[in-house]
C-alpha cells in the first residue's frame, strides 16, 4: 500500500472529533508552497493561510492592505503541497464586511479558485448574517474573536482584548453566536486564560488560542514568529522553537566568503 493512501485526511468533522476526545488540535500559518509541504509532512492539522501575509509577506505594518487576489495567489500556494492538513484561508479586510453578497462572492472565491477547505472571518455579532449565508452555500466557516487585527486602527492597540466585564460577556455572546450561526470553530486572540477556558467550555466546537492560554482546545502561531524568522517579535505569549534569522544570515554570510575567496564553487562542483 502507497504512503499516499494511508495519509488521513483532517476535515472540520476531524477537529469536532478531536475536541470530543480531549486531543488538542495544532495548527500554524503557511503562505507558500516550500513551508506548507514541510508543515503538512511533519504532521500538523490545520494550515492557516494568515491575512499576516500583509505583515510578514509583503512588509504592511498592518494585516488591512492585502487584497482578496493576493489572498488567494497565497491559498494556491499552500493548497499544491498540502495531502493531510485542513486548509483555512483568512477573508481579508473588505472581502466581507460591507453586506452578506459581498461575503458570500468572497467565499466563493476562495474556495473554487484555491482549492482551500475552509475560510476563516473576524467578528462577532456583525458578521453572522453572512456566516450564516457562507455556511448555507456549502462553505465551512472558521470565526475569530478578541483581538481581532482587521480592526487594529478601532483598538488602536495590540494589548489584550476583553479584560473588561461588559467586552468579555460581549465576547462569550458573540462565541454562541458564531456556533449557532454554523461557524466550525473559532480562533480567540489575546485575551484572558480564564475567560478561553469559559468559552472554550461552553462550546461544542473546537476553540484555537494565539494568547489566550492552555485551556483552548488547540494552538496557532504564525511561522514566522515560531521559527524564528523576524526576531524583533517577541510577544509574551510566543514559543520560538527555532532562529532561522541566525542560521539564514550565518549561512548566507558564509556562502558570500566562499564566494569572494573563490572557493566556491570547488572542483567537485564543476562541470
Amino acid at each position: 500500500m502507497s504512503a499516499q493512501k494511508e495519509i488521513k485526511k483532517i476535515t472540520t468533522h476531524t477537529l469536532l472529533q478531536l475536541k470530543s476526545q480531549g486531543i488538542p488540535i495544532s495548527m500554524i500559518t503557511a503562505y507558500d508552497y516550500s513551508f506548507a509541504r514541510l508543515f503538512d509532512a511533519a504532521g500538523i492539522d490545520v494550515l492557516l493561510v494568515g491575512d499576516s501575509a500583509s505583515n510578514v509577506m509583503a512588509g504592511n505594518e498592518t494585516t488591512v492592505p492585502i487584497t482578496l487576489e493576493q489572498m488567494i495567489y497565497h491559498a494556491q500556494c499552500v493548497v499544491k503541497a498540502v495531502n493531510r492538513s485542513l486548509v483555512v484561508v483568512d477573508m481579508p479586510f473588505g472581502s466581507y464586511q460591507s453586506n452578506t453578497d459581498t461575503a458570500v462572492a468572497s467565499a466563493i472565491r476562495i474556495m473554487k479558485e484555491t482549492g482551500g477547505h475552509a475560510v476563516k472571518m473576524e467578528g462577532g455579532a456583525e458578521i453572522a448574517d453572512s456566516v450564516r449565508r457562507i455556511v448555507s452555500a456549502g462553505i465551512p466557516v472558521m470565526g475569530h474573536l478578541g483581538l481581532t487585527p482587521q480592526s487594529i486602527y478601532k483598538f488602536g492597540t495590540y494589548t489584550v482584548r476583553a479584560r473588561e466585564t461588559a467586552e468579555a460577556e460581549k465576547l462569550l455572546q458573540d462565541a454562541r453566536l458564531l456556533e449557532e450561526a454554523g461557524c466550525f470553530g473559532i480562533v480567540l486572540e489575546k485575551i484572558p486564560a480564564a475567560l478561553a477556558a469559559t468559552v472554550s467550555s461552553g462550546l461544542k466546537i473546537p476553540t484555537i488560542g494565539i494568547g489566550a492560554g492552555s485551556h483552548c482546545d488547540g494552538q496557532v502561531l504564525v511561522m514566522h514568529d515560531m521559527l524564528g524568522i523576524n526576531n524583533e517579535f517577541k510577544p509574551r505569549f510566543l514559543r520560538q522553537y527555532l532562529n532561522l534569522e541566525e542560521l539564514v544570515t550565518g549561512a548566507v554570510q558564509a556562502y558570500i566568503r566562499d564566494v569572494k575567496s573563490r572557493d566556491f564553487p570547488a572542483s567537485n562542483e564543476s562541470y
